[in-house]
């Protein structure tokens, strides 16, 4: 549900915004949504007793130095909405619009066996040339039989596992048979 609002939120943001200043607003928005790993700030940012206003003021100081009317504003709108929670989930979906404007993804390769960069770059750039994108992976290990390539942004998942091989090879034998 908070992706649905903040797709809605970020969509209003970024209108006529060229690639420069969509750069500039993730980059504010992904400064507030840090602030959010702060389990003291979250108090403060979800708590009813303390009054909009005072939060409104703490994130504006913190934007203070962007000087940038298209923010303050945007932020007095969610203080008035009493969408504060949301900025973690509007950094997240600028960021996914930022890589949709640049044409560059970032994924995952899950497996339990260690790759090097070489093999992962090799990915990357078959991977990029299939889907004609630029395509980022990186190595995450796991304990999962095999390997899995996932690109979220793209809804792309590639999945070679040995159990997988293994069962369609004897779907296939007793097919034959």
């Amino acid at each position: 549900m908070a992706a649905l609002v903040a797709k809605r939120y970020v969509k209003a943001l970024l209108d006529g915004e060229d690639a420069k200043s969509m750069a500039n607003l993730l980059a504010v928005f992904e400064a507030l949504a840090s602030s959010f790993e702060n389990e003291k700030f979250v108090d403060i940012i979800s708590s009813p007793s303390i009054p909009t206003a005072a939060k409104e003021e703490i994130l504006l100081a913190a934007v203070a130095g962007v000087k940038s009317d298209k923010v303050n504003n945007f932020l007095k709108l969610l203080g008035e909405k009493n969408r504060f929670e949301l900025i973690p989930e509007i950094a997240n979906q600028l960021s996914k619009e930022m890589a949709a404007t640049n044409n560059a993804y970032t994924g995952s390769i899950f497996s339990d066996v260690d790759m090097d960069s070489k093999t992962v770059k090799a990915l990357s750039a078959g991977l990029s040339t299939k889907v004609d994108a630029n395509i980022t992976l990186e190595f995450v290990k796991t304990d999962f039989d095999g390997i899995k390539v996932e690109v979220e942004d793209l809804g792309i998942e590639l999945n070679f596992s040995k159990e997988r091989i293994n069962s369609s090879l004897i779907d296939h034998i007793l097919k034959a048979i």
